[in-house]
């Protein structure tokens, strides 16, 4: 399946090249553009995107501007920006972006709310693979090359947690929040068996990598 393809229309060079390497890393394809009418002028040709990070203080052509192009191709749109004022977030909400982000951020952070807009646009894979496993979201089955690999309900969703945000540390809490929610009464224990339940299962032992007193990475 083909990777969720996402502009970026950024004009701080270190700032888009950082969010660029985290995409490439977490499995997205990426265009960069660092000026406000260079990218209307881009789509203009090439409009194939799943969604769009967007500066608000561009050279050329500025966000807010620029969102009506995202309208025109249907192109879900996120602010990545400085302006942390309450106009401009207001501005930018009604406008049409799905989100809206202040400089500086937390990469992690960024990620989920970006998986959180394609998914409500029906625009996220469902299908995820990592070396030898394909796992199908709505079917809810793994396999390891070919073979079909039983999981628990949770060992499933935890699995697809760590493969949507690989290579970023993910919390111990953080995961017993988002996979077990918030009323689950038992402890973070709770996340480290099903880890090594997933370790085992998959031979991801040299994967899913411990981070000391914080929680699990899976790198590439």
């Amino acid at each position: 399946m083909a990777k969720n393809r996402i502009l970026i229309v950024e004009d701080d060079q270190n700032i888009a090249e950082s969010v660029a390497l985290n995409l490439d890393l977490s499995g997205y394809d990426y265009q960069i553009i660092d000026d406000g009418l260079a990218a209307a002028a881009y789509l203009q040709t090439d409009h194939s995107f799943d969604l769009a990070l967007l500066d608000i203080q561009l050279p050329g052509l500025d966000g807010f501007a620029l969102m009506e192009y995202m309208r025109q191709y249907n192109i879900p749109a996120l602010y990545l920006t400085a302006r942390s004022d309450v106009i401009s977030r207001v501005k930018g909400l009604r406008g049409g972006a799905e989100d809206y982000i202040v400089k500086p951020f937390e990469m992690l952070e960024l990620l989920v709310r970006m998986e959180k807009i394609l998914d409500r646009a029906g625009k996220l894979n469902r299908v995820l693979r990592y070396r030898e496993i394909t796992i199908d979201t709505e079917q809810r089955t793994v396999t390891k090359c070919g073979c079909a690999i039983a999981l628990q309900p949770l060992e499933f969703d935890l699995l697809a947690k760590l493969v949507r945000l690989k290579n970023c540390t993910l919390t111990r809490e953080r995961l017993l929040t988002e996979i077990w929610g918030i009323d689950f009464a038992g402890g973070t224990r709770t996340v480290d068996i099903h880890v090594a339940h997933l370790r085992k299962k998959l031979g991801l032992e040299d994967a899913i990598q411990s981070v000391s007193k914080i929680g699990y990475r899976l790198e590439d």
